[in-house]
């Protein structure tokens, strides 16, 4: 068989193709599956920060901000360290960004606090002068839509099996659900909001409505390695 091949350039190399596919397969397959998987430790979203998602995306802030750190040292050295697969298990839809007209976002977590996302988003050229990222003030008066957050990390249970384990979002229709949900995520909002300088962003959270800007920074803040520990190296 093995003469007959050599005389047949053209199956030959056929073959030595699919014997190779068929090695490379096997050599990838299995680290690609583990690669897939969650990280370990890693947390899912609370509705607070689904909520600041949403609004994450509706700002279009993936448009000028990426949130993959690949694995070069110039942008280990400037935005951390490198992400994984693993991280975005739990991430619906990816938001890796195409471009970066702005800093990458994975780990602005581990060095942006409240009252710095506050400021910034209020007037980017007082936090970074020169800066050309807009205003979003309107942010500071928009109350979100709890309703919609809690739909959508439901949703993310149920499809997607992402583990949430409070009981407001246990597999249940009923209306006491929805109810639980408003008070943990109006709760989160409050620890937010007291980091915070707006008098009148604190007013409306103890009056009940939360501002998009409270779970915006709620969700910028849990970019970071608490929420996903990463793998040590």
């Amino acid at each position: 068989m093995f003469h007959w091949l050599e005389k047949n350039p053209f199956f030959f190399t056929v073959m030595v193709l699919v014997l190779f596919s068929i090695a490379g397969l096997v050599e990838i397959l299995p680290d690609f599956a583990k690669a897939s998987r969650p990280i370990e430790g890693l947390k899912p979203y609370t509705m607070l920060e689904v909520a600041g998602r949403q609004v994450y995306i509706k700002e279009s802030c993936n448009a000028c901000h990426s949130q993959l750190i690949r694995p070069f040292k110039i942008e280990t050295d400037r935005y951390g360290k490198v992400s994984y697969s693993g991280e975005y298990a739990y991430d619906r839809p990816f938001l890796w960004g195409s471009k970066r007209t702005g800093p990458d976002l994975h780990r602005v977590g581990d060095y942006r606090t409240t009252d710095w996302h506050e400021a910034h988003m209020w007037d980017p050229l007082v936090v970074v002068p020169g800066s050309i990222m807009p205003a979003y003030k309107h942010l500071y008066s928009k109350i979100i839509d709890v309703d919609t957050a809690y739909a959508e990390a439901y949703t993310n249970k149920v499809v997607f099996s992402v583990p949430y384990d409070k009981p407001e979002l246990a597999y249940s229709t009923k209306l006491g659900s929805l109810n639980e949900a408003r008070e943990s995520i109006l709760e989160e909002a409050k620890l937010i909001a007291a980091d915070m300088k707006d008098e009148r962003v604190k007013a409306a959270v103890a009056g009940g409505k939360i501002p998009e800007i409270v779970a915006l920074i709620a969700y910028l803040n849990s970019l970071n390695s608490v929420r996903r520990p990463l793998p040590a190296e």
